[in-house]
């Protein structure tokens, strides 16, 4: 196959020009978002400036330490987007978050990193951190959706769940409406794409494996298990970071604290 066509920063550059259209749809029809587009936009070209450059330290000293450390890094930052996006206290849900976020990738990366790839080096920076990273990544973005409609839902029919739990005395029946309604939210983007991959879209993992010069086959078997990994593990991180973090929002009656939700509160507030 031929070599990998190189971008040049001036290309980069070059491609980065075409958010001008994006930019004046938001511009034309008022959408006040044009600032934390841009902010994102720098965010993630400098972030990934210096992936670029730590990355090829990392790859080359492949430590075990180091690349856990750097595992632990994604893990800790992905707990606390989660808890700003969602508008949460970060004191009472950071400790659910992160046990739900380590618990996910230790389960996914040791089924398809040492039962499935069989690694001889379990900790091999090729496959651990990229592979853990989209895992992190995927997990992320269902967390966010499944989280937010979870505690909305809590705080917006809360009568429902006062009529559940006085009825059964039971509340995991009580919850079961709400934790059924999050993970629907939650998941069912990925699973509308599950559906129509090799239709519809090629995924990045395998464009990249493609254009990396590795054989289609190869990259449709990487791009089959990457998707069984993702699904998995954020199935395992919204379950457990809902079950854990019911810890923290209802008192020893079972009644429901508004305060945890930042969002509720500042309704609350408003209404008064």
């Amino acid at each position: 196959m031929k070599e990998v066509v190189d971008i040049s920063i001036w290309d980069l550059a070059l491609g980065l020009l075409i958010l001008v259209i994006p930019v004046l749809f938001f511009l034309v029809y008022r959408v006040r978002i044009v600032k934390d587009v841009l902010i994102s936009v720098l965010r993630m070209v400098a972030q990934l400036a210096l992936v670029a450059i730590y990355l090829e330290w990392i790859f080359a000293l492949n430590s075990p330490w180091v690349n856990s450390l750097w595992v632990l890094v994604m893990i800790i930052t992905g707990v606390f987007t989660t808890i700003q996006r969602v508008a949460l206290h970060w004191k009472y849900f950071i400790v659910p978050l992160f046990i739900a976020g380590i618990t996910s990738v230790v389960i996914i990366d040791a089924f398809f990193l040492g039962f499935v790839l069989r690694l001889e080096y379990f900790f091999d920076a090729r496959y651990f951190i990229p592979i853990t990273g989209i895992i992190l990544g995927n997990a992320l973005n269902h967390n966010i959706v499944g989280l937010s409609t979870y505690f909305k839902s809590l705080a917006e029919k809360s009568d429902l769940y006062i009529f559940l739990l006085s009825n059964t005395n039971d509340s995991r029946f009580a919850l079961r409406p709400f934790v059924g309604e999050a993970v629907r939210h939650g998941l069912n983007p990925m699973i509308a794409t599950m559906s129509v991959i090799g239709l519809i879209t090629l995924p990045g993992m395998m464009t990249g494996q493609i254009l990396g010069g590795s054989p289609p086959v190869v990259a449709i078997k990487y791009q089959i298990m990457i998707m069984t990994a993702i699904f998995t593990g954020c199935t395992i991180n919204l379950f457990l970071s809902i079950i854990l973090s019911n810890r923290f929002i209802f008192d020893g009656y079972g009644n429901l604290r508004m305060n945890m939700m930042k969002q509720v509160k500042r309704k609350k507030e408003n209404h008064r």
